[in-house]
C-alpha cells in the first residue's frame, strides 16, 4: 500500500521536471531564433543610412520619406519589447517598399551602381529576414503548443512560461504584396 503514493509522488516529480525541461528548451530555442532575426535586422539598420543618402541625391523631394525612415530606423534599434519591435520592424518594411518604388521614377538612380548594389545586399537581407521570421514564428509555436497544453501548463503556470507574440503583420492592408521591380 505505501508503494501507490511513493509512486504517484516520484511520478509527479519526475513528470514536473519532464515538462519544466521541455518548457526551457523551448523558451530558449525561441530566444535563439529572435536573436537570429535581430543579426539581420541590425545589418538592415547599417544599410538604411546608406541607401537614404543614394536615394537623397536624386530624390530631393522625398524629404518626408527619408525622415520617417530614418526615426523607424533609430525607434526599431531601441524597441526593448518583442512586440514593440516588431510593430516597429513592420512600419520599416513599409517605409522600405515606398522607398524603392520611389526609384522607380528616377532612371539614373535605378542605374547608378551604388543603388544597384545598396539593392542586391537589401534584396538578400529582406529575404534572411523573412527565413528568420519563419523559424522564429516556428519555435513561437511549439512555445505556445507547450504552454498551452495539458500537463504542462500546469508546470509553466507555476514557474512563469509565458507565450511567445509572433512575428506577423497586424494590419490587413499591409500583407498585401507590394511590387517592388527595377
Amino acid at each position: 500500500m505505501l508503494y501507490i503514493p511513493i509512486s504517484l509522488l516520484a511520478l509527479l516529480i519526475f513528470g514536473s521536471i519532464f515538462y519544466y525541461n521541455a518548457l526551457v528548451n523551448k523558451k530558449n530555442r525561441m530566444k535563439e531564433a529572435w536573436s537570429g532575426i535581430d543579426v539581420y535586422l541590425k545589418k538592415r539598420y547599417e544599410l538604411i543610412p546608406n541607401l537614404i543618402e543614394t536615394v537623397k541625391g536624386y530624390a530631393r523631394h522625398e524629404q518626408q520619406l527619408m525622415v520617417e525612415l530614418a526615426t523607424l530606423r533609430t525607434q526599431a534599434i531601441h524597441a526593448q519589447e518583442d512586440q514593440e519591435k516588431i510593430n516597429t520592424e513592420n512600419h520599416l518594411s513599409q517605409h522600405i517598399a515606398r522607398l524603392m518604388l520611389i526609384a522607380e521614377n528616377y532612371p539614373d538612380l535605378k542605374a547608378s551602381t551604388n543603388f544597384q548594389q545598396l539593392q542586391t545586399q537589401l534584396e538578400t537581407l529582406e529575404t534572411e529576414i523573412e527565413l528568420s521570421r519563419r523559424y522564429y514564428n516556428g519555435t513561437v509555436r511549439e512555445n505556445n503548443i507547450q504552454v498551452q497544453s495539458f500537463p504542462s501548463n500546469l508546470v509553466a503556470r507555476v514557474f512563469g512560461f509565458k507565450d511567445g507574440s509572433f512575428f506577423e503583420v497586424d494590419n490587413p492592408a499591409e500583407r498585401s504584396s507590394v511590387k517592388v521591380s527595377f
